[in-house]
């Protein structure tokens, strides 16, 4: 078996494993070599994951696949890790002397997201979940002198140990019921057997755990506070990468464990996206932290999401793969920006942006763009991957719900341009100029670069969407 597959889980483990020893012994030095550490590493990684993306390997009997689908979200997952380290080259100077641990956590969290995706079964999923969720425990708390990200830290330990055991429990049906946890010989067990009421009930609490993951509604009551209290670039990571994490496992297990004869799992997740979308936009209007609104922005966006996974096509499946990835760009240049602000200011209320198109004309600028690609507005990216979500519902036969998204986009517009409405006309006290560290002044010409060549030419990154869903083909 070609073990070197299994390289980028095994580096960035051992980078993060690195870095933590680095900043034990050597205490000064390892401070202020962390980031440009886990920046080489990350960078390497991600060539080697890019090189090898068309090779497939299968270990352990089926425990762990390395497939081009695995790829992409290895992909998505540095990418986004990448991007958020050098955002936050300014802001981790608020966590003083702990500064390099926060990197080592980090790491791991990248580790637990491409265990998750490559598991070919129940229990490894499972193990690359906790390996993420719990290096997300202490990054939520990370800023010991903030009630609020000591509440976050300590909301999502609970309501986070509370959805794993519910998806754990799931878990164990669907194996009473198959006898297996590996999801291919799920699939066969189940096609084979007669339908049990247990594994209906497995289902639907994996639905209800994952659901947690993604912050699909119900199941999204912890996202604002956790997303507000918590360290802007975790917040970032958690909204993106996190999600992604979420919904790639999503798509593997119901596309490849469970047969469309066990039960008819399409409109349930319709309802949900829909209850998503609606709950989330709505919500976010009324919302004047900046922080908030983009945590229900991102309630929103996970259900235009699972538009694809609903349409279970080609065209759906490759909307969810290129939606995820542009995601990426859109929503973590709109939180840098927002981390920006909140150092300068020391707030993220939406009266801390006025002024910001003149004292910071570039973050400004891509903050907005960023924005109007989150609403689906042309020529952003934003709007081919949600082309490419509602054309696949349609062709499933879901125009109800494609209709509701396109409804949800246009609403969204308006809260999205009341944060460009106060960068450029309100008044700020401040007129000072804000200088951008070099690592941030990067990720947010990244973040712009992604956003608009995603949207004017969304030809490759569709191409290799293709390559990745291939897996599902015949499913």
């Amino acid at each position: 078996m070609n073990y070197h597959l299994l390289g980028p889980e095994i580096a960035v483990a051992t980078l993060g494993l690195l870095i933590l020893a680095i900043s034990l012994l050597l205490p000064s030095r390892g401070k202020s070599t962390a980031g440009y550490l886990a920046t080489a590493g990350l960078i390497a990684v991600l060539m080697a994951v890019i090189v090898n993306f068309s090779q497939e390997a299968v270990f352990f009997a089926g425990v762990y696949q390395i497939d081009r689908y695995a790829n992409y979200f290895r992909i998505l997952f540095l990418t986004a890790a990448l991007l958020i380290i050098l955002m936050s080259s300014r802001y981790t100077s608020l966590f003083g002397e702990r500064k390099s641990e926060w990197f080592s956590f980090m790491l791991f969290a990248t580790a637990g997201m491409m265990i998750m995706v490559a598991a070919g079964d129940l229990i490894t999923v499972y193990v690359g979940l906790e390996l993420m969720t719990i290096s997300f425990y202490i990054l939520s708390a990370y800023l010991l002198n903030d009630h609020l990200s000591a509440e976050a830290g300590l909301k999502y330990l609970i309501i986070g140990a509370f959805s794993s055991a519910v998806l754990l429990f799931g878990m164990s049906l669907v194996y009473a019921c198959s006898g297996t946890t590996v999801f291919t010989e799920i699939y066969d067990a189940l096609r084979a057997g007669p339908q049990r009421p247990a594994l209906l009930a497995g289902m639907v609490m994996m639905i209800a755990g994952l659901g947690f993951k993604i912050s699909a509604v119900p199941f999204h009551m912890w996202t604002p506070d956790i997303y507000q209290g918590a360290p802007t670039p975790v917040t970032a990571y958690l909204s993106v990468a996190s999600k992604a994490a979420g919904f790639a496992v999503l798509v593997r297990i119901f596309l490849l464990a469970f047969p469309a004869a066990s039960w008819d799992w399409h409109l349930a997740l319709a309802v949900l996206a829909a209850l998503t979308m609606v709950i989330g936009n709505l919500t976010a209007l009324v919302q004047t932290n900046v922080k908030r609104m983009l945590a229900y922005s991102s309630i929103a966006q996970a259900g235009y999401i699972l538009v694809g996974l609903i349409a279970a096509n080609t065209y759906g499946l490759k909307g969810l793969l290129f939606y995820a990835m542009l995601y990426v760009f859109s929503n973590v240049g709109a939180f840098a920006v927002t981390a920006l602000v909140e150092v300068e200011e020391g707030s993220t209320e939406r009266e801390a942006f006025n002024g910001l198109g003149r004292r910071a004309p570039m973050p400004a600028a891509v903050l907005t763009i960023c924005m109007l690609s989150l609403a689906g507005i042309p020529p952003m990216a934003g709007f081919a991957g949600k082309f490419y979500l509602f054309s696949g519902a349609i062709q499933a036969g879901y125009l109800w719900l494609a209709f509701i998204g396109l409804l949800m986009s246009m609403i969204s517009v308006y809260y999205y341009l009341n944060v460009a409405k106060a960068m450029y006309i309100g008044t700020s006290r401040q007129e000072g100029l804000i200088t951008l560290p070099f690592p941030v002044r990067t990720a947010l010409w990244i973040c712009l670069a992604g956003t608009i060549f995603l949207g004017v030419y969304p030809g490759p990154l569709s191409e290799l969407t293709e390559l990745a869903v291939q897996l599902f083909s015949a499913v």
